[in-house]
């Protein structure tokens, strides 16, 4: 088990094998690819393309237009709303705030309990991601600013969180095949970036795997932080627009019949 890791593929529940299977996602023919067994299984036959396959946006599930919608409202207010950078990654602090019990048992605090505490209660928490907020414990929760519900996240997240750019790879896994894997793969290397951040950030002590800790209970540990999590605010962006480019399209193409006149491209 990895503590920084394994998060990717158990907390988001997607299987690493799952990865290999590319897509060139909706409306491509992929030619010569009718024995390639890396295709994912939603790819059929492309009819007058011989060996061809490609994904039929006429066959998207119309039950899952209503999630698609909310992902891409999700998106597009985020792409939009101003970026906070104030949280200072306290909510893993707050995860284990006044609590015996430790998410990652198996790894010492850096700091005391005593110390966690005394943090957690010197500061305002901050975070407006909601799937962050479920985990504090008990006597954490009602220490945050925001009261966050899950049914009002596109009012609430925004794309200064290392949670929020950390879901891009959620949101990108959950619309595979429809959208390129490219997207997918962008998405990963932000939410490594991102986990990888988040904790050193932690109380944990990590540096047995060759994670060297941000103090964020110090001035210098903040402006380090805030400064990576600019950075990966910046690189996050132009992944977003691209993810909702590609599911807005997904969206209209599939709201309507086909044309008679559409031509997949063949690649």
């Amino acid at each position: 088990m990895h503590p920084v890791y394994d998060f990717l593929f158990q907390y988001y529940r997607f299987r690493p094998s799952a990865i290999r299977r590319w897509s060139p996602g909706w409306g491509i023919v992929l030619e010569d690819a009718a024995d390639d067994p890396m295709l994912p299984t939603q790819v059929k036959e492309c009819p007058g393309r011989p060996g061809g396959r490609w994904l039929d946006p006429a066959a998207f599930p119309e039950r899952r237009r209503p999630s698609l919608e909310w992902t891409i409202q999700l998106l597009r207010e985020t792409l939009d709303r101003p970026p906070m950078f104030g949280c200072d990654g306290l909510h893993e602090w707050a995860m284990v705030y006044r609590s015996p019990d430790l998410r990652h048992a198996t790894y010492p605090l850096r700091v005391s309990p005593g110390e966690v505490e005394a943090l957690v209660d010197s500061r305002t928490l901050l975070c407006t991601h909601f799937d962050a907020v479920r985990f504090y414990t008990k006597d954490a929760r009602p220490l945050n600013r925001f009261e966050l519900r899950r049914e009002q996240r596109p009012a609430q997240e925004q794309r200064g969180c290392l949670h929020t750019n950390m879901d891009l790879y959620k949101w990108s896994f959950k619309w595979m095949p429809w959208i390129p894997s490219d997207i997918l793969f962008a998405a990963l290397q932000i939410a490594i970036r991102a986990r990888e951040v988040d904790m050193r950030a932690s109380p944990y002590d990590l540096r047995s795997l060759g994670f060297e800790p941000i103090r964020i209970e110090k001035a210098c540990g903040q402006e380090e932080y805030r400064r990576l999590q600019r950075e990966i605010a910046a690189a996050a962006q132009p992944v977003r627009s691209k993810l909702l480019y590609s599911l807005s399209e997904l969206h209209d193409v599939t709201a309507r019949p086909l044309s008679p006149d559409f031509s997949p491209c063949s690649v």
